[in-house]
């Protein structure tokens, strides 16, 4: 049926997929502070979509299928360096661009190390949630419109993600009061976090220095440095 009509049937009506509006990524953190609730609300009503009839983790292909059969797989095969494609013998990088071998191996294995926490849980996640890819009016509209890397995995992710495109955000720390004044419960929340949180920053600092982009680097490796402390002082 395509994946966009698929999408559609997965996702409730409060979904918006065709936002008017301008990307969120002109809002401050002030502003986005106070708008907090409305991103929050929208992530979690993505992951409620009922996704019964998929199998596996990973990311959704045009048919609405996913490639590998448990969290870890998942994970791990994302660094697999024989992996067709663009990331192909993807480790010469420690010796041709700025990453840093033992930076990335120290944080890939905190991911490994609670991959246990993640397992199980598999829901719909945007995997998009930079700030640039959400549209919203400022006010009571929020909405994603490019659903390219979406998959099945931890809903933590779509919050990790938003971390790692603004740090300086307070991104968890405001999903976690958000929770807590919801009495919503999130089983092993902090692990989890971190364990989705190192995946998108060790694979998006890969990225970022496979196209030379020093600065976004430097950011990222910060980022990821004081995360652990930020998460466990929650």
């Amino acid at each position: 049926m395509g994946k966009d009509n698929f999408l559609k049937s997965l996702l409730s009506d409060k979904v918006n997929m065709t936002p008017n509006g301008f990307a969120a990524d002109q809002l401050s953190a002030e502003e986005f502070a106070e708008r907090s609730e409305l991103f929050f609300d929208n992530i979690l009503e993505i992951s409620s979509s009922d996704i019964s009839g998929i199998a596996g983790y990973g990311w959704l292909d045009e048919e609405g299928k996913t490639e590998f059969t448990t969290c870890r797989e998942f994970l791990t095969g994302t660094f697999d360096e024989k992996r067709e494609g663009y990331w192909f013998n993807w480790r010469e990088m420690f010796d041709t661009t700025v990453l840093d071998r033992d930076f990335f191996e120290q944080y890939y294995k905190e991911m490994e190390d609670r991959i246990h926490y993640c397992e199980g849980q598999r829901y719909l996640v945007y995997n998009n949630a930079y700030f640039k890819n959400m549209i919203t009016d400022g006010r009571a509209v929020l909405g994603f419109p490019d659903w390219s890397k979406c998959g099945i995995f931890d809903c933590l992710v779509d919050i990790a993600n938003m971390d790692l495109n603004e740090p300086y955000f307070n991104i968890p720390e405001l999903f976690n009061e958000y929770c807590k004044t919801r009495n919503i419960i999130i089983p092993d929340f902090k692990e989890r976090f971190l364990c989705m949180a190192y995946y998108k920053g060790i694979d998006t600092l890969r990225w970022h220095a496979s196209i030379d982009d020093e600065c976004s680097c430097k950011s990222i490796v910060k980022s990821i440095s004081e995360l652990k402390d930020r998460i466990y002082a929650l």
